[in-house]
């Protein structure tokens, strides 16, 4: 990757949909993509472990038309997570991403993912083993702004200047502290409380890094305003239940794309060639339509789109003919 490479993903990055388990897999993406040209895309979480212990490669397998793409990584071993970042970066990832936000079970079991947030020293031995093996790819880091007791005002920047120190000059900061003692992942999302201020003062502290807040942002006139104080915003939730709303107009809001952007239908229809080509695989129409069922949220016609891809899609023989029928009338 050359530095002009780079140079674009930090563009890219201004506006980033975030890594979410179980949705953003190869199909969500590539229909993310035909709404924005521009924002960066992040894979699920991949372990490390799954990639160089349990020979899980195919995981980490995308579409070229998914670039700019970037791959979040789970795990605290340094040289397994050296060895799949290289894996990643040979099969042409745009970014390497290591995960020290996710407060689930697993992760902690795992001892990787906010958990890490107490081992920053660790941390940058991963970051440090990380960034040999990517070569000119991209490392960045996925952090909280602290977890359980831990002080965040006092935590948050002594782990920023950690990671900087080890090399690392792009992150995003998820405004919430994970509770690993009390909450469930899902409670986690939701319960501790957003600290913005927190997180913008990081950016004023540390001006030399490319620093992305993410966290109960859900709507683009929002993603407008913490661009204000941050390089980058990553939408999680909204991106996935509402992506019309977020990426439908973001290339030219964000990026000042002057392209005009495609409609609800248009979008729909310009996945006619992928969901063909998944169906042709062997796959069935609901592993990518299930991705799609918000396209229309808040519209004319939501309700009967959703019903007819819920109920049907997974009907033997349905193919891209169910799109079309579900999608609403153009004089509703």
């Amino acid at each position: 990757m050359d530095n002009s490479t780079k140079t674009d993903i930090c563009k890219s990055a201004k506006l980033s949909v975030a890594p979410m388990m179980d949705w953003t897999d190869r199909n969500c993406r590539v229909f993310h993509r035909v709404m924005s040209r521009h924002a960066l895309l992040y894979t699920e979480m991949v372990t490390a472990p799954a990639l160089v212990r349990g020979g899980a490669r195919h995981l980490i397998a995308f579409n070229a038309v998914e670039h700019p793409v970037a791959v979040q990584l789970g795990g605290s071993d340094p040289r397994e997570l050296a060895e799949a970042t290289k894996m990643c970066v040979d099969e042409g990832y745009d970014e390497v991403n290591l995960n020290v936000g996710c407060p689930s079970d697993r992760v902690q079991s795992g001892a990787f993912g906010a958990v890490l947030m107490k081992s920053p020293d660790l941390v940058a031995q991963c970051v440090t083993a990380m960034q040999a093996a990517a070569g000119d790819v991209s490392v960045t880091v996925k952090c909280r702004i602290g977890v359980d007791d831990q002080d965040a005002h006092a935590v948050l920047p002594a782990f920023i200047d950690t990671m900087r120190a080890a090399g690392i000059t792009r992150m995003q900061i998820h405004a919430r502290k994970a509770w690993l003692d009390g909450l469930s992942p899902k409670q986690n999302r939701d319960i501790p409380p957003l600290d913005y201020d927190l997180v913008h003062a990081m950016k004023a502290r540390f001006g030399d890094m490319h620093l992305s807040i993410n966290g109960g942002i859900t709507t683009l006139a929002q993603v407008g305003g913490a661009l204000d104080h941050m390089d980058g915003v990553m939408v999680g939730r909204a991106a996935y239940h509402t992506p019309y709303d977020i990426l439908g107009d973001a290339d030219r809001a964000v990026f000042g794309d002057p392209r005009t952007p495609l409609s609800r239908e248009e979008v729909a229809l310009a996945m006619e060639d992928h969901i063909g080509r998944h169906i042709a695989a062997g796959g069935k129409i609901a592993q990518v339509t299930r991705h799609m069922l918000g396209l229309f949220a808040g519209q004319p016609g939501a309700r009967r789109w959703k019903r007819i891809l819920s109920e049907r899609g997974h009907h033997e023989g349905a193919d891209f003919a169910l799109v079309r029928e579900a999608l609403p009338p153009r004089d509703v």
